[in-house]
């Protein structure tokens, strides 16, 4: 190769070398990790309730009376109910602020209306008879249709809910009735009935 070719070709390559390289230290470094909270997954399931560490309560709003029960009588029943399971009133009660949990409780008289279904058939049947003089077989089937009866009956609807002392979030309620009839003291009955079954399932297994 002639030197004069050479020489060109030499300037060129050291002023290459000379010139600057873009991937130095000066690059903006990579970016920290979010922090752990921000990268969890919202659907995990929340940590169940641990409802044995309910031990005392209070009434967030003591239950009105009905034409039933009056409210004094009803925060009777639910108090016992509340005690065979494990609940006891709190000392100096909502004022106190020593509940684990605040109760509300409410009744209510309500009309449903029931239907029963009636079926005088006898379904698909096979006989055997006799005809004229002699013996034969008979083949037969009967079909029904069923009667649909309608009624109504009054009943007591208890609803009782449960809320968090601490935090005043809502953890636990439900709904149950019973049929009221008869006299006062039935009727009473009835309401103690639904409240016994609106606590039947808790605490919540």
């Amino acid at each position: 190769m002639s030197i004069r070719v050479f020489l060109p070709l030499l300037c060129l390559s050291l002023v290459a070398c000379q010139s600057k390289n873009p991937y130095t230290e000066e690059s903006a470094p990579i970016p920290p990790a979010p922090p752990v909270e921000h990268i969890q997954s919202p659907i995990y399931p929340a940590a169940p309730r641990d409802f044995s560490s309910y031990q005392s309560w209070s009434w967030r709003t003591p239950p009105a009376g009905t034409a039933s029960i009056s409210g004094e009588e009803l925060q009777e029943m639910v108090a016992g109910a509340l005690d065979q399971r494990g609940l006891r009133p709190a000392p100096g009660g909502s004022a106190s602020g020593k509940a684990d949990v605040l109760i509300s409780a409410g009744a209510s008289k309500e009309t449903r209306v029931r239907q029963t279904y009636d079926d005088y058939g006898y379904g698909p049947h096979v006989g055997v008879g006799r005809y004229g003089g002699g013996y034969g077989s008979g083949y037969g089937v009967g079909t029904s249709v069923p009667i649909v009866r309608s009624y109504e009956e009054e009943v007591v609807s208890v609803r009782i809910e449960m809320f968090d002392a601490a935090s005043g979030q809502a953890v636990w309620n439900n709904r149950a009735e019973a049929r009221v009839s008869g006299s006062r003291a039935k009727q009473q009955d009835a309401v103690r009935q639904a409240v016994e079954r609106a606590l039947a399932d808790y605490p919540p297994r």
